[in-house]
């Protein structure tokens, strides 16, 4: 059976926030609600993650990002079931999920292994806020209930970065081939998603965690949240890493920045048949090669995301106090002066506006 059910008490109109043009600033616009057809699900948004990746969207040139224009905004999201447009979605009506950012086809190669968040049949647009409308609304179209993980209302706000940083900062620390247990792992940019990546590998019981930012503020909470020593830079985890390993390297690097100078300085940090996970985009590049210019054994990984039960782990890890986001909350209505706070690092944690 199919049919419109929870949209009577539903507004006709709602606000969002939407990019018209490349290299632009989005505008805060006012829409019509969306109403769901057949297998889609309506969410009223109650948080929802700002993020780089936003940035990398609005100043991207016409034609480099396979996404048509307008759409809203907005990956990282939270929100409650209001309308269902078929009715063997009634079941999920007042239910507060989390939505996984990758609107997967749920039947290639990929999907069908676990690993939805490398669809094939993605070629164009990703999900909510990466070419479908996102969740810098009111309310936000999800195609399935397959895209919705349910969490705990009462968990409040700082889940929605979860869905995304927290999301793919684990995904980054479990898909490596490197076990974190016993291994001497350095991590680069205690930002917003390195101190969630911190979290994670604590649980894993590496025996060392080298944090490394310039950032004092960012190096003391890299120590909160487990790391074993913090440095400025990566020069100075260089000398700390063969202090400590006398001379054999670290096990693991996880590159947050992707900065051509923590690129750069990759290899010089890695043991033989170490791992390198390159997760920020920095504009740096690596060349890698069997002439001897990266340690015997070398593998390096560039993570994307993460898979949609990765996603319903990381919410159980959040339940259990083992992992939350330092967040600052922000209205709708100030999501460009917060966007101009984001780009200008002026956020004291990840960004999240609550509608």
């Amino acid at each position: 059976m199919t049919g419109t059910t929870g949209t009577a008490d539903l507004p006709e109109t709602m606000r969002a926030v939407r990019l018209h043009e490349w290299g632009s600033t989005p505008t805060l616009d006012r829409v019509p609600v969306p109403t769901p057809g057949p297998g889609q699900v309506l969410l009223r948004v109650d948080a929802a993650g700002l993020c780089h990746s936003d940035l990398h969207i609005m100043d991207s040139p016409a034609g480099v990002l396979p996404y048509e224009l307008p759409f809203t905004l907005g990956h990282e999201v939270v929100g409650t079931v209001v309308a269902v447009g078929d009715d063997r979605d009634g079941s999920w009506l007042g239910r507060t999920c989390g939505v996984h950012g990758v609107w997967s086809c749920g039947e290639c190669r990929k999907c069908r292994s676990g690993r939805d968040n490398y669809c094939v049949e993605l070629t164009g647009p990703i999900g909510g806020g990466t070419g479908f409308d996102g969740g810098l609304a009111d309310y936000m179209l999800v195609p399935s209930t397959r895209h919705l993980v349910e969490v705990d209302p009462a968990a409040g706000p700082a889940l929605a970065p979860l869905t995304d940083a927290g999301l793919t900062a684990y995904h980054a620390v479990v898909a490596q081939p490197v076990d974190p247990h016993g291994a001497i792992v350095v991590v680069i940019g205690i930002g917003g998603l390195g101190h969630l990546a911190l979290q994670v590998l604590a649980a894993r019981s590496p025996e060392v965690v080298i944090a490394v930012d310039p950032r004092a503020a960012a190096r003391d909470l890299g120590l909160r949240l487990g790391a074993h020593h913090a440095v400025e830079s990566v020069d100075e985890a260089r000398a700390l890493v063969d202090e400590i390993s006398g001379g054999t390297g670290a096990d693991l690097v996880m590159d947050f920045v992707g900065a051509p100078e923590t690129l750069d300085a990759a290899p010089s940090l890695m043991a033989t048949g170490a791992a390198l996970a390159v997760v920020g985009s920095a504009g740096g590049r690596l060349a890698v090669d069997k002439t001897g210019s990266v340690p015997r054994g070398w593998r390096v990984a560039a993570p994307f995301w993460g898979p949609h039960h990765h996603l319903q782990e990381v919410f159980d890890l959040a339940t259990a106090g083992s992992l939350s986001a330092v967040v600052e909350e922000r209205g709708l209505d100030g999501v460009l002066e917060a966007y101009e706070d984001l780009r200008h690092g002026r956020a004291s944690g990840r960004l999240v506006v609550v509608p």
